[in-house]
């Protein structure tokens, strides 16, 4: 494997024989070459379409140098706050200071500035005066329209504006970027470039004259700032936008100019996706960190196996950002790079995840071409799973399969999402999953077991989750293993008042289970979920939705759902007075059961399990 890193320094390019970059990357994150860190992609992608690359990782703002190191390129900066937006590594649902940052080194918080998009844009124009500065990432995809902000509680405008930066590219970059590299080449500016895919930019008044039907018109920022349904109503526009081959492009009016975001990138075929994967990564740190970077430790002997997710639930950017299109690799590609796996220092035999946004959505998609592209469907497997969707898991079967018997592999597990309503369709995959590819404990999330609350989640219904827990048990036990599954829930989702968390807590008591973890919710920008907490309304259809906004309301909402805690005694009481009072239909005297007495050792506590 290469030992050399994309140049960091002057020292690092001289040796690359460049006195000048092309090209400089500058991210949020540490500087990872690794194929799960975007600037590593990008910047590999970059490299093998011959441009002079170097990439700047986790500046501090208040030191020059540190964005002054590579000098100035010949054609753009690269910005991304990093693999995350930069106020959700900062701060908690309660808006708290995080204490850590996976993707820094030591893990510490805080080192990452607010808003680090905007931030970063600042500083280099205070630097370098007028340079070209291209803006991506997920923080700029999920903010290229005006959104609203958790964290101001207000509605923003986009962040292109804001950062002042010449080129927005949403999604997942290649595609645009070699389109930007060609035009580059040709002498032309970042603001030149009108109609990229991928891409949004602002243009003035004669400019969107000339776009006429081609582009579809959002209400203003103005009006979406003003007026909940018009936000609504955008964020619909938006949503029903997405097919990147029947999406139009979309225009919003910020003041005397217009954004104009253009469809999205069309997706890669194996093939395209396969060269992207075979790039040369060392698949490490750069040598210049002395910690650990705790991100970086967690997948380090991990695969994509594909990218994309058709789930569309309502608090997921995933579709947003990656699309609704399953891309996935060849078989032989994945096993080229569990090879290659195989041969990293410190790899003892076990392959931590091979997946994706959502692991066995790999190979699936739907089966009529036609019927595809002029989907508009938000989600191919709610409020049913779709008919002419592809749910076959063999290539999935397969391909583990073929991974495993690498020389060197000891176990591969599957540690991404596992979709439980697809599992179900495929009784052989959840045998193979079972019995091959669990380290003694699978990660899950019904998210919830209120049907209204799934429904404005755009989840399946819980007893899908319960058919998926009585097989998987039942096959551990075939095999003779002691495995369990590990749930994830979010509390104080919109459409979630008290009586269905107190619900939810019947459902967790009854059936035993003890969650080690609860996301309170956060509205992450352009999500379903955050248009409902901030409008009130569901954007697809108008219908009026419960949002549990106070602290309070907030907090009582996860002491519930972690019923068992003896510090939630109190506010579990609370939360069923509440209730009770509300003339709800549950059987409250059993449900007083949470607030005293012992309790059985939850299935989820045992830790035996097999490696």
């Amino acid at each position: 494997m290469p030992s050399q890193f994309l140049p960091t320094t002057k020292e690092e390019m001289k040796a690359c024989g460049w006195e000048e970059l092309d090209v400089i990357l500058l991210t949020g994150d540490a500087y990872v070459d690794h194929p799960s860190f975007g600037v590593a992609v990008v910047g590999r992608y970059l490299e093998s379409l011959g441009v002079r690359v170097g990439v700047i990782a986790s500046p501090d703002l208040d030191n020059p140098q540190d964005f002054t190191r590579l000098g100035e390129p010949a054609w753009f900066f690269g910005v991304t706050a990093g693999n995350l937006d930069s106020m959700i590594m900062r701060s908690t649902a309660s808006k708290k200071h995080r204490s850590d940052d996976a993707y820094v080194p030591g893990g510490e918080g805080g080192l990452r500035p607010k808003r680090a998009t905007i931030a970063y844009c600042n500083k280099l124009r205070e630097l370098f005066g007028h340079p070209q500065i291209l803006i991506g990432g997920l923080e700029a995809s999920l903010r290229r329209h005006a959104h609203y902000d958790y964290w101001d509680n207000r509605v923003r405008r986009s962040i292109l504006l804001d950062s002042r930066a010449d080129l927005l590219v949403f999604g997942m970059g290649e595609r645009p970027m070699k389109e930007i590299v060609e035009s580059m080449r040709e002498g032309k500016r970042l603001k030149e470039l009108k109609n990229i895919r991928g891409t949004a930019v602002m243009i003035n008044i004669t400019e969107r004259k000339e776009l006429g039907d081609l582009a579809v018109t959002l209400p203003s920022y103005e009006e979406v700032a003003a007026n909940k349904v018009k936000y609504a109503r955008a964020s619909q526009i938006i949503h029903l936008n997405q097919n990147p081959t029947s999406a139009k492009a979309l225009v919003q009016k910020h003041g005397n100019r217009y954004l104009l975001a253009n469809s999205p990138s069309l997706p890669f075929t194996e093939k395209e996706l396969d060269s992207i994967y075979a790039l040369p990564f060392t698949r490490e740190p750069h040598p210049v960190y002395k910690k650990k970077i705790p991100a970086f430790e967690m997948i380090r002997f991990s695969v994509t196996a594909m990218r994309g997710c058709f789930g569309g639930c309502s608090f997921c950017a995933l579709t947003v950002h990656q699309g609704k299109a399953i891309q996935s690799r060849s078989v032989k590609s994945i096993v080229e790079e569990v090879k290659k796996i195989t041969r990293m220092k410190g790899f003892t035999g076990y392959v931590s995840d091979i997946g994706g946004p959502t692991a066995n959505m790999y190979k699936l998609g739907c089966r009529d071409p036609k019927a595809e592209a002029a989907c508009k469907k938000l989600s191919c497997v709610h409020p049913k799973v779709c008919k002419v969707l592809e749910t076959d898991h063999a290539p999935q079967i397969k391909m583990l399969k073929m991974a495993r018997m690498v020389e060197g592999v000891k176990k591969v597990f599957v540690a991404s999402g596992v979709r439980y309503d697809l599992a179900n369709l495929s009784p052989k995959y959840i045998r193979e999953l079972a019995r091959h590819h669990v380290s003694g404990q699978l990660k899950v999330a019904p998210e919830h077991c209120h049907p209204k609350v799934l429904d404005t989640m755009r989840k399946p219904a819980i007893e899908e989750f319960d058919k998926f827990r009585d097989r998987f048990l039942e096959e551990s036990r075939r095999a003779g293993l002691e495995q369990y599954l590990v749930p994830y829930f979010i509390s104080a989702h919109p459409g979630c008042g008290m009586e269905e968390q107190v619900e939810m807590a019947d459902y967790l008591k009854h059936n035993n289970l003890r969650p080690r973890q609860v996301q309170e919710f956060i509205p992450a920008p352009m999500t379903l979920a955050a248009d409902m907490y901030h409008t009130g309304m569901d954007p697809m259809d108008g219908s009026e939705v419960f949002v549990p906004k106070s602290e309070r309301d907030r907090k009582l909402q996860r002491a519930v759902m972690q019923y068992y805690k003896p510090e939630n005694r109190d506010a579990v009481r609370r939360a069923l007075q509440m209730v009770e009072r509300d003339g709800s239909a549950l059987e409250a005297t059993r449900m007083k059961k949470f607030a005293s007495g012992r309790r059985k050792r939850p299935v989820q506590q045992k830790r035996k399990g097999r490696r």
